[in-house]
């Protein structure tokens, strides 16, 4: 059953969805937002992390207070120290004024920090004494100013890794994160994502004074199946899309995979291909897969190239052995079987070989990424789209040191 006062907050704010992840990111929020804490916001770009400093803000003793959102990642590193602390008249070229800063207009209510992970460490640091002491210095100035204000950092970046690799102060991490709210990714979000499509698909018909559009059930299952790296926002991107060209329809599945990502295309680059069961299973694993896949495919082409044997399996062998193989779904589990043909028989020509096991599956994708990229483990972990950490556990788990 869910909170009164969740349910209230779900209300104001106009946020959808019943996810047991959802329901307690919100609950964090509402408990922490009276006491006076910092609070960092994590989770993947486009899950609505933009929300919950709002429902901090407005549920705790600052609501009749000035609340200031200040994206870091936008502001030139040479301007963000001015743009967050002031500066006097004459401080750099163009100073032609004094001007407050964020922190000086905010006093006594609260500041939400985006993309904190972009800070510049010499903005770190003037962070970290409005944290400690409430004192700031104008950039220009040696007069030290007092502010009384709440700070809410968010993030899509994992800051232990960037404290590791010193992008990050990690004084400033244990002070911001005094309070971690962690929102859920769309694809472990369950049947939320029928309820924002169909929210979505009413919104935009009203707005264009269009048709409403529905969805077909092989469609609700695609979108269940599909791991939207997007998130919300690419959802709402979709079913904007769907609503304006095709208004009135019901739409299939085969509309709804044509107004995604190509996944064959992202496939032959070594991307993720962002197609799982969001009900269970690691996503780092998929991504390994989906490269050992590749690569497969990759070294099949070569031999034909060069005129090397290769050996043989029926294409009908192909999907069985891909559902054997992964445990996820792949691009193929969206469509009927009589389209399977859509992308092409060089798919089905890398997995030829004998079944292996898992884990040697994933020690050969690792090692491979490894020697393409000369040893460079952020490379490898970009190209295998996990992060450093994951990479780094993998290393040591299958004795690739």
């Amino acid at each position: 059953m869910e909170d009164k006062e969740i349910k209230s907050v779900k209300q104001r704010f106009s946020i959808i969805g019943n996810s047991p992840a959802l329901l307690n990111a919100i609950g964090r929020a509402v408990k922490v937002a009276p006491i006076d804490l910092s609070v960092l916001i994590t989770g993947e770009s486009g899950t609505g992390k933009e929300f919950f400093p709002r429902i901090i803000h407005n549920s705790g003793s600052r609501k009749h207070k000035k609340y200031i959102a200040v994206n870091c990642g936008a502001i030139p590193e040479g301007t963000i120290d001015s743009e967050l602390f002031g500066h006097e008249k004459g401080a750099f070229t163009g100073a032609v004024s004094s001007r407050k800063g964020y922190f000086e207009e905010a006093d006594g209510g609260t500041i939400f920090l985006d993309e904190v992970a972009e800070l510049p460490l010499t903005t770190q640091a003037r962070l970290l004494r409005v944290l400690e002491t409430g004192e700031f210095l104008k950039v220009g100035s040696s007069t030290v100013q007092k502010t009384d204000v709440r700070i809410v950092a968010a993030t899509n970046v994992n800051l232990p890794e960037a404290v590791a690799a010193g992008r990050f102060r990690e004084d400033l991490y244990y002070r911001l994160s005094t309070v971690i709210i962690d929102v859920p990714p769309l694809s472990d979000r369950g049947d939320d994502i029928l309820l924002l499509a169909r929210k979505f698909a009413a919104d935009f018909s009203e707005k264009y004074l269009t048709a409403p559009i529905s969805f077909s059930e092989e469609a609700r299952h695609a979108m269940l199946i599909y791991r939207w790296p997007g998130n919300v926002r690419q959802l709402k991107n979709v079913i904007e899309q769907l609503a304006l060209f095709n208004a009135g329809e019901e739409i299939s599945r085969r509309t709804l995979i044509d107004a995604l990502p190509a996944p064959a295309r992202d496939s032959a680059e070594g991307k993720n291909v962002p197609y799982a069961d969001h009900h269970s299973y690691q996503q780092e694993r998929d991504f390994l897969w989906q490269t050992l896949f590749a690569m497969r495919a990759e070294i099949a082409e070569l031999k034909a190239a060069l005129g090397m044997p290769s050996s043989s399996s029926s294409r009908h062998s192909s999907p069985a052995l891909l559902t054997k193989l992964s445990p996820r779904s792949s691009a193929k589990d969206l469509l009927a079987p009589d389209e399977i043909s859509d992308y092409g028989p060089e798919e089905s020509s890398g997995m030829n070989a004998d079944p292996i096991t898992l884990e040697e599956a994933e020690k050969e994708a690792v090692a491979s990424a490894l020697r393409r990229n000369n040893g460079d483990k952020k490379l490898a972990a970009e190209q295998l789209n996990i992060s450093q950490r994951t990479l780094y556990r993998k290393i040591k788990e299958y004795g690739l040191d």
